[in-house]
């Protein structure tokens, strides 16, 4: 279904991008070829002559829009019998124009994203020409995308972005939109990729009315078997897919008032399943989990809902919305203008009737004062006149009191006002001695710092001493290291002549050893020979010695064999060997 100030939006781009001189005007050969474009995109036939036929009357030359838009309603827009795609139709469009405006080399998007950009653009856009695109929509619009890239909404940063918007009285064009986006003013941070995806699904939100979309099981009609689909659920149709790449579709569920959506049990071995009847057909469908479950349930009754209600797709709805709110708020806001200007003229009418009063009354004193002095001038011929007239005065004076009072109970509430703005006046000024103080404060606030850092670079230069002594206590321990190393190496060379001495007792030692071990086994050859020799005294004489027991203490083995020497000796023996020791280290 298409819109007939939607598809004339994308018209009016690709007439004014015709339009070379920027005089607001198209040659008709230049009209033929685009109005033969639409026909050819928009399935009618072509006929080359109406134009000519239709603008015989009007020999002046180029055409303006104005001029062009009759035609345009009445032999093409106005002949279009059956759907055509709406999509071609925008990249045909834009193809005539988006050369002439705009180059993406340089943005951050590609031409194909500043297409859907161009198309989210001419939806959003005023209903007037030139057409432009507000603050609120391109609010509306930047948090749609932020949302669909996952991006947080930074309300600073539109609010700074809206001064600048300020400048170009607060909208801008299709091509001033594209350059926003490209040049990453509310996307810094985010790949091309991220930003594309964003861009993709806002575009399939808001110009292919894609509501929802997915994977989910289908339940075959012939062969009764489970496929999985990429199903797309639009206003009016919830069309199934091979795959999500859109290429290759299956078939459509056409929806309307008389469809419902059923929940079912599980059955089947499937789960989550629920049923959408139509008049002719019942499909059973499957999704993974109950909260997809619920999600497509719920998006398919609201589809229902509106097909029911007569309404439009939700984003055209808050679209409408939007517009009829602005358009209340801006008559509210003549209408509260135009009773600013009735109350002022009624002020200013006040005003001069107070005025006036005053007037009256000064010249009603004055003339009060000459009758007065006429009175008294003519008091004593006049005396009964006098009073009549003195009498028909105090009436006067009666109204003017009356006239007087009921004018000061007015100038009452005028200066009552006057008081209130006053106040106001006072308050505004302790604001700004209050926004002064504040300002006194961060002065000294910044001087605060300033001390702090002065304390800072104080201390910093007492570090920096600091470390100065560290590094020449670190060279003195340095030189007391290298006379500690002198004194190690002194004492390795004197551990050097102790184990070379040790050596040298050692082989002493071992050389006694040998000795002992010889004068051993002579002890033993003689002891040998000793008892051989007892045996033959004992045999001829024939003398057997009682064997006695002797000392059970241990003997004392010596270098020269058992008991060979006292212990006084021994101890003599050895004082000695230590002295030869002592004399023989130090002369080394």
């Amino acid at each position: 279904m298409w819109l007939r100030d939607e598809i004339l939006k994308s018209i009016w781009h690709a007439f004014t991008a015709l339009d070379v001189d920027q005089r607001g005007k198209v040659s008709k050969s230049q009209l033929k070829v685009l109005s033969h474009s639409l026909c050819t995109v928009m399935k009618i036939p072509h006929d080359p002559v109406a134009l000519e036929e239709h603008f015989k009357d009007d020999d002046k030359g180029p055409l303006s829009n104005q001029g062009y838009m009759p035609y345009l309603n009445r032999f093409i827009l106005d002949k279009v019998q059956e759907e055509f795609d709406v999509l071609e139709f925008n990249k045909m469009c834009w193809t005539l124009c988006y050369k002439k405006n705009i180059s993406t080399k340089h943005l951050l998007i590609s031409d194909d994203d500043a297409f859907k950009v161009w198309c989210i653009f001419n939806f959003l856009s005023e209903d007037k020409y030139p057409l432009v695109m507000i603050t609120e929509e391109i609010e509306y619009f930047l948090r749609k995308l932020m949302e669909a890239m996952g991006s947080g909404w930074s309300e600073e940063k539109f609010c700074d972005y809206k001064l600048q918007l300020h400048t170009k009285n607060n909208r801008l064009s299709a091509w001033e939109l594209i350059k926003l986006l490209g040049l990453g003013h509310f996307t810094k941070g985010m790949t091309r990729q991220t930003i594309s995806m964003g861009i993709g699904e806002v575009f399939q939100e808001l110009i292919l009315d894609v509501l929802k979309q997915g994977y989910m099981m289908k339940k075959g009609h012939k062969r009764k078997n489970w496929t999985e689909r990429w199903f797309v659920l639009r206003p009016n149709s919830l069309s199934y897919y091979v795959c999500e790449d859109l290429v290759e579709k299956k078939g459509d569920i056409i929806l309307d008032p008389t469809c419902c959506v059923e929940s079912l049990p599980d059955k089947e071995g499937k789960k989550c399943m629920f049923i959408i009847k139509c008049t002719d057909k019942s499909f059973e469908i499957s999704v993974s989990d109950k909260k997809k479950k619920q999600e497509w349930l719920q998006a398919i009754q609201t589809c229902l809902q509106l097909l029911r209600l007569g309404l439009p797709s939700p984003h055209r709805e808050a679209r409408l919305r939007r517009r009829e709110l602005r358009q209340r708020q801006m008559t509210e806001e003549d209408d509260l203008a135009e009773r600013m200007k009735h109350l002022q003229a009624a002020n200013e009418n006040k005003q001069r009737q107070l005025e006036g009063m005053r007037k009256k009354m000064e010249e009603a004193a004055a003339r009060a004062a000459e009758e007065e002095h006429r009175r008294k001038q003519t008091q004593l011929d006049l005396q009964d006149r006098y009073r009549l007239d003195l009498e028909r005065e105090k009436m006067v004076r009666q109204q003017m009191e009356e006239q007087v009072a009921q004018k000061s109970s007015e100038l009452e509430q005028y200066l009552l006002r006057v008081r209130e703005l006053e106040d106001m006046y006072r308050r505004l000024e302790e604001a700004l001695e209050d926004e002064k103080q504040a300002k006194q404060d961060e002065e000294a606030m910044r001087k605060l710092q300033a001390s702090l850092l002065e304390e800072e670079a104080v201390k910093r230069a007492e570090l920096e001493r600091f470390h100065r002594q560290q590094q020449r206590a670190l060279s003195q321990t340095e030189a007391e290291k290298q006379e500690l190393v002198a004194e190690q190496r002194l004492k390795e060379r004197e551990l050097q002549a102790a184990m070379l001495q040790l050596e040298k007792l050692e082989r002493e030692r071992l050389g006694a050893l040998e000795q002992y071990q010889e004068v051993s086994m002579k002890l033993e050859r003689a002891a040998n020979k000793t008892k051989t020799w007892k045996d033959k005294v004992a045999k001829h004489e024939g003398l057997v010695r009682l064997i006695q027991p002797g000392h059970k203490g241990p003997q004392r083995i010596t270098n020269w064999g058992p008991a060979s020497f006292t212990d006084v000796e021994l101890e003599l023996r050895k004082k000695s060997w230590q002295e030869r020791k002592n004399q023989g280290a130090p002369a080394q």
